[in-house]
């Protein structure tokens, strides 16, 4: 994704998110941790910060290179359902997820998450869980329509399912397809996400 972090009056910054096909995205999990690492670090911007998003504000906490966000309260969960052989749930996190509980990680199919993404304009989630701190997830995402290496609001609402319907606990940590284990907690009804981010290269841009 491409992030830009503009002034904004109440917040630290507030931000616009851009999707690999140039489609805006209200919200991103682990671009929120990389947009709160990149102010806190370059624009010099108070480790305890607040930003606005599509989808809310957001409120971030940024030790050294660990991030964590709060992704704020569920917006909604819909019920169950059967669609193309699987049992699905939809859920809000910031965007819409769609997410299937699976016994293995290799029913996950390219071609149905497309139908499901295109039928419900939401990312689709994968998701395993290994024991009730620990969940394996994959994900098709919007904008890139394609399997992603990690998705940080699919992954949010992968675990929110997980732990309404009593299966794991309120702190686990989650596997990617990237292979990088993050932490998601779900304290006084909001959802936190924490990882490291890596600082890669910083460069300049002139648009004129």
């Amino acid at each position: 994704g491409f992030i830009v972090i503009l002034p904004h009056e109440k917040y630290d910054f507030e931000w616009e998110f851009y999707n690999n096909d140039g489609s805006r995205a209200a919200m991103c999990g682990n671009g929120s941790r990389a947009a709160a690492h990149f102010a806190h670090h370059i624009n010099k911007i108070n480790p305890n910060m607040s930003f606005l998003t599509g989808a809310g504000v957001i409120k971030a906490k940024v030790n050294q290179d660990k991030v964590e966000v709060s992704l704020g309260k569920i917006k909604s969960v819909q019920n169950t359902f059967e669609e193309l052989g699987k049992t699905w749930q939809l859920c809000d996190t910031g965007v819409p997820h769609l997410v299937h509980f699976c016994q293995n990680l290799d029913e996950f199919d390219t071609m149905l998450c497309q139908k499901m993404r295109q039928k419900y304009n939401a990312n689709v989630n994968f998701v395993k869980i290994l024991d009730e701190n620990h969940l394996k997830v994959r994900t098709y995402e919007r904008g890139v329509e394609d399997e992603t290496l990690a998705c940080g609001t699919g992954m949010g609402a992968c675990f929110y399912l997980a732990f309404l319907n009593k299966k794991v606990q309120n702190k686990v940590k989650i596997t990617p397809k990237s292979g990088e284990e993050v932490g998601f907690a779900y304290k006084n009804e909001e959802l936190f996400f924490e990882g490291k981010v890596k600082y890669c290269f910083e460069a300049n841009y002139n648009f004129s």
